[in-house]
């Protein structure tokens, strides 16, 4: 894997991660107030990996929206994000909703599955609305 280069965006930057998500995860609709990180490989302007967090109240934030280009896949990207999040930005305040086969991937990086009725009332409202629209979700923790 070549060297990465990690970015914080600025809010009017936010339409080239537009492009990156309606190409690489169009169900994701990033927001000018969550904070988004991009990752881009040494020596190029592409993006390659992007995630975002959504502050859900004063004190909860939501890891949302990770998506990894589909020809960077499985060269340990999306590994290297998480791993720059760790140490940057996440704490036990943080939390994911994965997909169920991402759940290994989550737990690898320091979340843990968590039941509904664990969940902040913040969070708990937004599981429930995402689970309900017939998304198969694991609510998780970072800990």
């Amino acid at each position: 894997m070549e060297k990465l280069q990690f970015h914080h965006l600025e809010p009017i930057q936010f339409p080239l991660i537009q492009r990156f998500y309606k190409q690489f995860y169009p169900t994701s609709k990033p927001k000018r107030n969550e904070k988004a990180l991009i990752v881009r490989a040494a020596d190029t302007l592409n993006i390659v990996a992007c995630v975002r967090f959504r502050q859900v109240d004063p004190h909860y934030q939501l890891l949302t929206g990770m998506a990894v280009s589909t020809e960077q896949r499985g060269q340990g990207i999306g590994k290297a994000l998480l791993a720059y999040c760790q140490q940057n930005i996440l704490d036990n305040k943080c939390y994911c909703f994965a997909y169920s086969h991402l759940t290994d991937f989550y737990k690898a990086h320091g979340f843990v599955p968590l039941e509904a009725g664990q969940l902040p009332l913040s969070i708990k409202v937004l599981y429930h609305r995402y689970t309900n629209s017939g998304k198969s979700l694991v609510a998780m923790q970072y800990l």
